[in-house]
């Protein structure tokens, strides 16, 4: 997959996020949270406190908000119940697609997953039957603006990354989990801005979508993101160029 077709996925997801900002505060907030309490409140150290932050940043979530999280997470014990689970399928065109899900009541978290798939053209499967498909990377996205290829290359390869891609307005550095804190300190030791900056599900492999798959994969995916326990969706699905945003 191109780095310019992942970054247009990421860009459409994205757009979605800010026409339900409230529910997005609310996702983040609680992974905060979770975060804080399985990690501590400081992000040195704790990677995936680190992530929620970066999320948080990149979503505008106000201050005052992260630091409720960060001090719920700290302090009270309520909400110590919440589980994680990840509930795998085939949506639209056999797309493989996961949803990962923090949540303090298990039946009821399936029991919406289930319908979500249904209502939309899928099915939800056997944990491990799509996650193989996938694998964790860091990803950062660069905009030609702020940096040379030549540059970027030097820097992010240096500093530990597995590649960079270039597409039509960005660079895409590709890393692994490991060393994603090396390569984003060093492009922030040479004034290198990122647009996004994640450890995320990549697929090893996509499907490429007409317009009518990719808007019925769309509505699922919007589906599951709706859920209140859903945190987070991937899928290997290609969105065609020319699909149209709402």
């Amino acid at each position: 997959m191109s780095g310019h077709s992942k970054w247009a996925n990421i860009k459409r997801k994205k757009g979605k996020n800010d026409a339900i900002r409230g529910k997005i505060t609310t996702k983040i907030s609680r992974e905060i949270t979770i975060a804080v309490r399985m990690g501590g409140a400081d992000p040195t150290g704790n990677m995936r406190l680190k992530l929620a932050l970066q999320k948080a940043k990149e979503n505008n979530i106000p201050k005052d908000n992260i630091k409720r999280a960060i001090q719920k997470g700290a302090g009270a014990s309520e909400g110590q119940n919440y589980e994680e689970i990840t509930y795998e399928g085939y949506g639209p065109a056999g797309v493989a697609v996961t949803a990962n899900v923090l949540t303090d009541n298990r039946n009821r978290a399936a029991a919406a997953v289930r319908h979500e798939f249904s209502k939309h053209g899928g099915n939800l499967g056997e944990t491990g039957c799509v996650s193989w498909m996938f694998k964790n990377q860091g990803i950062f996205i660069v905009s030609k603006d702020n940096a040379t290829e030549e540059q970027l290359f030097e820097v992010a390869l240096d500093a530990g990354a597995d590649d960079v891609k270039t597409g039509d307005e960005e660079f895409e550095i590709i890393t692994t989990p490991d060393v994603f804190d090396d390569v984003e300190k060093a492009l922030a030791d040479n004034n290198i801005a990122t647009e996004h900056a994640q450890i995320t599900m990549v697929p090893d492999n996509t499907i490429a979508l007409s317009v009518e798959d990719g808007k019925k994969l769309e509505n699922l995916i919007d589906a599951l993101e709706d859920i209140d326990d859903v945190q987070d969706v991937y899928h290997n699905g290609e969105f065609p160029e020319d699909m149209p945003e709402d």
